[in-house]
C-alpha cells in the first residue's frame, strides 16, 4: 500500500526555485526570444515557413487560408497558442516591418496606423521568392534536424539561407535578463560586405563599413549621424538617431510641412494625434491644422503652419518633442552555435561578427550539399556502369533474365555472370524494353559521362577551398541580382543636436532696459512707422519711478553684449530675453545676468558673427566714458562668454560707460556732450588695449558746465551715405551732413553739434543713419514713437532741429533712442495718413494701429 509520504519528495524551496527559474530561463532564451545569427529566426518564424514548404504553399502558387497553415504549424511542430503564431505569421508579411518580406499576405494584415490583422479564418497567406530562398537546398541535408515536439517528425535545427537574413531583415526580442534589437539592412549592401569578408576574412570594421554603410530601414526616413552606427557596428550596441522625411510646401496663405516618410516603427496614428494635441495645448506655437492624407499611393502627414510663424523654426521644435525624430537602440545579441552549443549560446555580436558566423553556416551548407550530390551522383554512376555493361552485353542479359524463373534469380544470374552488384543487378532488370534501343544506349553513355564530370566538380569542390569560396560568392552575387534593390534610408551626416538657434526664426526684434534694470524684446512689427511730431504709443509698462532708459534693435539669433557702468561685460543670446509686448513691464535683468547690486547696463552690442575668429581679430570695440575717456580692443577679447561676465574696461571711480560701438579698425568716430559739441577724429589714432585698460582722453568737456558729459558716441561706416542725427530731451532733432563735422585730433572740445535753447533742452543723443532705416524715439513715461528717416529734414550742423515727438507733459523728456529697418508697409501708412485729421495727434493707440483711424477710436485706444 502507498501512503503519502511515498507520494511527497521533499525539497529545498530555494534550490527548486532556482533550478526551474534557470531551466525557464534557457528555455525562453533558446527556443523562444532570440533568434540564431546564422538565418536571423526564432523557432516560430522558422517553424512556420517550414511547413509552408511542406503544405506546398509557394510563391508560385495559390494562397491558402492562414487558418490551415497556423493549425498545421500547432499540430506538428509549434504546441503553443495560436495567436502567438499567427501573429508571428503577419510580421512575415507586413512591408513596414521587414525589410523584404518573407510571406505574401492576402487580405487585411494591419497598417501603420496600429490596426491589428484580420483572423486568421479570413486571410490567406503564401511564402514569398525571398522566403523560398531561405530554404533552397534544405532537401539535401544541408542542415540538422531535430524531432519535434511529441517525436513524429524532423524538423530543421536552422534554414539553409542563401540570403543573410539576420541583418537584412533584423530581429528583436526580450528574453531573460537579456534582449536583442537588431536593425534592418539592405541586401546588396550586406552581400557585397559578405563578399568582401570571403575575399578577406581579416577584413576590418572601418572596410566593412564602405560595403555596409548603415541600417536600411523598410519605412525609409534619414539616418542623422554615423556616431550611433559605428558604435553598434563596432561593439555590438549603439544607438541610431532616426528622423523623418519632410518637406515644406509654400503657399499663397500659408507654408505646409509634408510628412512622407516617418522613422522604423513609428504609428502613424498615435503620431498625429499627438501633434494635434501638442498644437491644442500651445507647447508647439504656429501649428494650425494636422491632416493624415496617406493613401494607396503613399503616406503623406499634412501639417498647416500659421501664417506669421516659420516653418522650419516650428519643423524643429516638432523633431525636438515628437517621434519624428527617434533612435533606434541597437543591442545585437543573437544564438552562436558550436560543437560546444549546439543549443546555442547567446553573444554580442559586432557587424564583423554577424557575417563571420553566416559565412561559416555557408561554408557548412555549401559543403554539406556537394557531399549530398556527390554520393548521389557516385549512386547514379554505379548503377550506370551496370547499365552500360548490361547494353553491351544486350544479347545475353535478355538470355539470361529470360532463363530465369524468377526476378531475383534473374539478379542472381546476372551477378554472377558479369561481377556485378545487388544495386546494379535489380537496375537492369527492371531497365524498360525501350532502353534496350541505340539511342538510349548512347544517352546512357553521354549521362554517364556528365555524371563523371559531375563527381570530378564535386570533389574539387570538397577538395579545393578557394573553389568553395568561388561557389559560395557566386551564389550570393546571384541572390543580389534577384533580390536586392536601392536604398530606402539615407544617410545624413550633420549633427543630430538642436542649436537653441533652430527653434527660433531670426526675427527682428526691439530690446528695451528700464532705469530699474527691467528687460524685454518685442517684435519690431509691432512698431509701425507714424508722422514726424506725432505722440507715438505706449512702448513699455514701468513703475512711477521707472522709465525706459535705453532702447535697441537686433535679431533673435544676435548675441547681446551687456556693458555695465562700472566696465563689466555679460553676454546673452537675443532669445533668451523675456519676451513681451510693448506696453509689457519686463524681467529683471538682474535674474538673468550676474550683475552687483549698485552696478546697471548702460550699453549693448549686438554680434551675430561671435564665433567666427576672422570676423572677431578684423573688429573692435570702442568704448567711451561720461567723462570723455575713450578705449579700443580687439573684439575677439570678448569671443568667449563666461557665465560670471569678465572686465571690459577699468573706470575712474567718476566716470561710467555711456556708449559702445563695434568698428572695423578704420572707421571714423563722432563724440556727442550734453551742452550740444561733437568731436570727430579718425579711429587710428587710438590704439588698441587690453580689457581691463583705462583708455585715453576722446573729447574734452566744458569746464565752466559741471553738469555736461558725454552722452553717446558713434561709428561713421561711409560718409558719403550717412548723416548725423542729433535729439535733444525735449523731443527736437535733425539730421547734418558728416562732413559738417571737420576732422579733428581727438581730445579736444569738438564743434557745435545742436544750438541748444529752452525749448529744445540738451542733448540726448547721436546718431549714424541712412535713408533705408527708421527711428524709435522712447520718452520716460514709456511713449514710444517709429518715425521715418526721410521725414526728418537734413539741416545745419548748428541749427536747432524740428520736433520729432510731442512729448505733451512739460516735465516729459525723452529717454532713448534707436535705429531699426525701414518698415515695408511706410508707403501704405503715408498713404493713410494723409487722410487722417489732426485729432489723430492726441491719440496714443496701439502702434499696431493704421494712421487712418477716427478721433473716436483713437479716443477709444487712449483709454
Amino acid at each position: 500500500m502507498i501512503t503519502d509520504d511515498d507520494r511527497i519528495i521533499k525539497v529545498n524551496i530555494e534550490e527548486e526555485m532556482k533550478s526551474s527559474y534557470i531551466d525557464y530561463s534557457m528555455s525562453v532564451i533558446v527556443s523562444r526570444a532570440l533568434p540564431d545569427v546564422r538565418d536571423g529566426f526564432k523557432p516560430v518564424h522558422r517553424r512556420i515557413l517550414y511547413d509552408m514548404m511542406e503544405l506546398g504553399i509557394t510563391h508560385d502558387k495559390p494562397t491558402r487560408k492562414s487558418a490551415r497553415v497556423v493549425g498545421d504549424v500547432l499540430g506538428k511542430y509549434h504546441p503553443h497558442g495560436d495567436s502567438s503564431v499567427y501573429g508571428a505569421l503577419v510580421r512575415l508579411a507586413q512591408p513596414w516591418n521587414m525589410r523584404y518580406t518573407l510571406v505574401e499576405g492576402q487580405g487585411n494584415f494591419g497598417s501603420m496606423d496600429g490596426d491589428s490583422a484580420a483572423a486568421m479564418r479570413y486571410t490567406e497567406a503564401r511564402l514569398s521568392p525571398v522566403g523560398e530562398a531561405m530554404m533552397q537546398d534544405i532537401e539535401k541535408e544541408t542542415v540538422d534536424m531535430d524531432r519535434n515536439f511529441d517525436n513524429t517528425r524532423d524538423e530543421p535545427s536552422v534554414m539553409p539561407t542563401r540570403i543573410p537574413n539576420f541583418l537584412v531583415n533584423g530581429a528583436s526580442g526580450i528574453a531573460v535578463g537579456m534582449a536583442t534589437n537588431v536593425p534592418t539592412h539592405n541586401l546588396r549592401e550586406v552581400i557585397d560586405g559578405c563578399v568582401a569578408y570571403i575575399d578577406n576574412p581579416d577584413i576590418t570594421i572601418d572596410e566593412l563599413m564602405h560595403y555596409i554603410k548603415a541600417p536600411d530601414f523598410p519605412t525609409g526616413g534619414y539616418i542623422m549621424g554615423m556616431q550611433g552606427v559605428r558604435s553598434a557596428y563596432e561593439t555590438g550596441r549603439g544607438r541610431i538617431i532616426m528622423r523623418a522625411k519632410t518637406d515644406i510646401e509654400s503657399g499663397p496663405q500659408h507654408d505646409t510641412i509634408v510628412v512622407s516618410e516617418l522613422p522604423y516603427g513609428l504609428n502613424k496614428e498615435e503620431l498625429v494625434k499627438f501633434i494635434g494635441q501638442l498644437a491644442a495645448d500651445k507647447r508647439i506655437e504656429g501649428i494650425s491644422n494636422v491632416n493624415d492624407e496617406s493613401d494607396k499611393d503613399g503616406m503623406r502627414i499634412v501639417i498647416d503652419v500659421k501664417r506669421d510663424f516659420n516653418a522650419n523654426v516650428v519643423l524643429n521644435k516638432l523633431f525636438k518633442m515628437t517621434a519624428l525624430q527617434t533612435s533606434f537602440a541597437v543591442n545585437c545579441i543573437a544564438l552562436v552555435h558550436d560543437h560546444a552549443h549546439r543549443a546555442g549560446r547567446p553573444q554580442l555580436l559586432t557587424l564583423k561578427d554577424c557575417i563571420k558566423h553566416f559565412i561559416e553556416h555557408r561554408h557548412d551548407v555549401v559543403i554539406r550539399r556537394t557531399q549530398y550530390d556527390l554520393r548521389k551522383a557516385q549512386e547514379r554512376a554505379h548503377i550506370l556502369e551496370g547499365l552500360i555493361i548490361a547494353s553491351d552485353n544486350i544479347d545475353e542479359v535478355v538470355r539470361l533474365i529470360r532463363a530465369s524463373k524468377t526476378p531475383q534469380a534473374a539478379i542472381e544470374a546476372l551477378k554472377e555472370r558479369f561481377g556485378l552488384d545487388d544495386v546494379q543487378a535489380k537496375a537492369i532488370v527492371d531497365m524498360r524494353l525501350a532502353q534496350l534501343t541505340n539511342i538510349q544506349q548512347e544517352k546512357l553513355h553521354e549521362e554517364y559521362e556528365e555524371i563523371e564530370r559531375r563527381i570530378a566538380y564535386y570533389e574539387q569542390i570538397l577538395s579545393d577551398d578557394e573553389l568553395c569560396r568561388k561557389v559560395m560568392k557566386d551564389e550570393l552575387i546571384e541572390v543580389k541580382e534577384k533580390y536586392g534593390d536601392d536604398r530606402r534610408t539615407e544617410i545624413c551626416l550633420s549633427s543630430t543636436e538642436f542649436n537653441p538657434e533652430d527653434f527660433y526664426a531670426d526675427d527682428e526684434v526691439v530690446i528695451t532696459i528700464s532705469h530699474l534694470g527691467y528687460i524685454k524684446r518685442t517684435p519690431l512689427n509691432e512698431f509701425r512707422a507714424q508722422g514726424r511730431g506725432g505722440v507715438g504709443s505706449k512702448g513699455g509698462s514701468t513703475r512711477d519711478s521707472d522709465f525706459i532708459e535705453y532702447i535697441y534693435h537686433a535679431t533673435m539669433h544676435n548675441t547681446m553684449l551687456f556693458f555695465t557702468a562700472k566696465g563689466r561685460c555679460y553676454w546673452l543670446k537675443v532669445y533668451e530675453l523675456p519676451e513681451g509686448a510693448k506696453n509689457a513691464k519686463g524681467r529683471a535683468i538682474q535674474n538673468m545676468l550676474n550683475i552687483d547690486p549698485d552696478d546697471s547696463i548702460n550699453a549693448c552690442l549686438h554680434i551675430r558673427k561671435l564665433g567666427d575668429a576672422d570676423f572677431c581679430q578684423s573688429h573692435f570695440v570702442m568704448f567711451c566714458t561720461k567723462q570723455g575717456i575713450i578705449k579700443k580692443t580687439c573684439l575677439s577679447e570678448y569671443s568667449r562668454p563666461r557665465a560670471n561676465g569678465v572686465n571690459a574696461i577699468n573706470i575712474r571711480e567718476d566716470d561710467k560707460v555711456v556708449s559702445v560701438v563695434l568698428t572695423n579698425g578704420s572707421d571714423e568716430i563722432i563724440i556727442a556732450n550734453r551742452n550740444g559739441r561733437a568731436i570727430r577724429f579718425n579711429e587710428n589714432t587710438v590704439r588698441a588695449m587690453g580689457r581691463t585698460a583705462t583708455g585715453v582722453r576722446g573729447m574734452r568737456l566744458d569746464d565752466a558746465d559741471p553738469t555736461d558729459e558725454v552722452i553717446g558716441m558713434i561709428c561713421i561706416n561711409d560718409p558719403e551715405k550717412e548723416t548725423v542725427l542729433v535729439v535733444s530731451e525735449k523731443g527736437k532733432g535733425k539730421r547734418s551732413v558728416v562732413e559738417d563735422y571737420r576732422v579733428t585730433n581727438r581730445g579736444g572740445k569738438g564743434v557745435k553739434t545742436l544750438n541748444i535753447t529752452e525749448d529744445t533742452g540738451k542733448v540726448v543723443a547721436i546718431k549714424a543713419v541712412t535713408e533705408e532705416e527708421d527711428l524709435m524715439i522712447i520718452n520716460k513715461s514709456g511713449i514710444t514713437i517709429r518715425l521715418r528717416m526721410d521725414e526728418i529734414s537734413v539741416q545745419g550742423r548748428a541749427t536747432q532741429g524740428n520736433k520729432l515727438i510731442d512729448l505733451k507733459k512739460r516735465n516729459d523728456v525723452i529717454s532713448s533712442v534707436c535705429l531699426v529697418p525701414a518698415d515695408d508697409e511706410e508707403e501704405a501708412l503715408e498713404q493713410d495718413s494723409e487722410n487722417t485729421d489732426d485729432s489723430a495727434d492726441e491719440n496714443v493707440d496701439d502702434m499696431t494701429t493704421t494712421a487712418n483711424n477716427s478721433d473716436e477710436e483713437a479716443s477709444t485706444n487712449e483709454e
